[in-house]
């Protein structure tokens, strides 16, 4: 899997629990879905991306994004 892939993947599962635990535990949760989304968004235009350079430094290979 490459660090694309992996990032990806991580937001997707971070999206997807927020929503879990919006409608589960308490509403508040819906920040951590605003979180992810502003994040990817940004990383979209800056190519900054804090979880690329965690999962990076854990040896998944670079791809063509990060």
């Amino acid at each position: 899997m490459t660090l694309d892939r992996a990032v990806l993947a991580f937001a997707g599962f971070m999206i997807l629990a927020s929503l879990v635990l919006t409608a589960t535990v308490s509403p508040h949760f819906v920040w951590l879905t605003a979180f992810v989304g502003a994040n990817l968004i940004q990383s979209a235009f800056t190519g900054f991306c804090p979880a690329a350079i965690v999962m990076r430094r854990l040896g998944l290979r670079p791809g063509p994004a990060f």
